[in-house]
């Protein structure tokens, strides 16, 4: 009855809960020491059927990788989208992403601590989702920019920003992992804060400059 049972379960649902016991095995695990088989038992489904579905042990990884990244991405679009202003998009899309790292810890720590480690097909998805992000943020700032009512910026202001913006917000995640009572949303106030501010001060015109050193 077991059998007849698993073979009336749609294989896209299928898929979706061998990929949901397979980030707890990867993120408790890591890559290299999860088990094919302790993910098939999760799963409830035999190891040659993981196989059948996800081909290889990296294609189930990729398919892990694929997934949650899409999830990232939609989840700060969603967030950003509607916002009435840049300022209050880019405070929505941080907030979506540090609520995700918070809800979904096993998928951050797939996507985060454990893809670049491993092979190029797993580095290369992980490029890719960065650079959604990266797409993302940087319109954002874009945007900031053209609605300023400072002098025009280089044409790469943007990306440096972008990358500034997501390398601060990738790193605080470890620290989030160390203070695990502090909230998404002061997490996102606190660095708001720290970028908001600066970047809207130069977007109006203010740049920082060396000062004459005494004596």
């Amino acid at each position: 009855m077991s059998d007849t049972r698993r073979r009336r379960i749609p294989r896209p649902v299928r898929e979706q809960l061998i990929i949901d016991a397979a980030i707890g095995v990867f993120a408790k695990r890591g890559y290299h020491a999860s088990s094919v088989d302790e993910i098939a038992e999760l799963a409830g489904i035999s190891k040659p059927m993981v196989y059948l579905y996800l081909d290889s042990k990296e294609g189930l990884f990729l398919a892990c990788l694929r997934r949650e990244a899409e999830r990232l991405v939609a989840a700060f679009r969603a967030a950003a989208g509607p916002a009435p202003s840049p300022e209050l998009r880019l405070r929505a899309g941080l907030l979506a992403f540090f609520t995700f790292v918070t809800e979904h810890p096993d998928s951050w720590v797939v996507l985060h601590r454990q893809a670049s480690e491993l092979s190029p097909a797993i580095a290369a998805e992980l490029a890719q989702t960065r650079r959604a992000v990266l797409t993302e943020v940087s319109g954002l700032v874009r945007i900031c920019g053209a609605e300023s009512s400072g002098p025009a910026r280089p044409d790469d202001e943007a990306d440096f920003v972008a990358y500034t913006l997501v390398g601060a917000a990738d790193s605080l995640t470890d620290w989030m992992a160390l203070h695990p009572d502090e909230p998404p949303e002061r997490i996102t106030v606190r660095l708001m804060n720290m970028v908001w501010v600066g970047m809207r001060n130069v977007l109006d015109g203010e740049v920082w400059t060396t000062p004459a050193e005494e004596g």
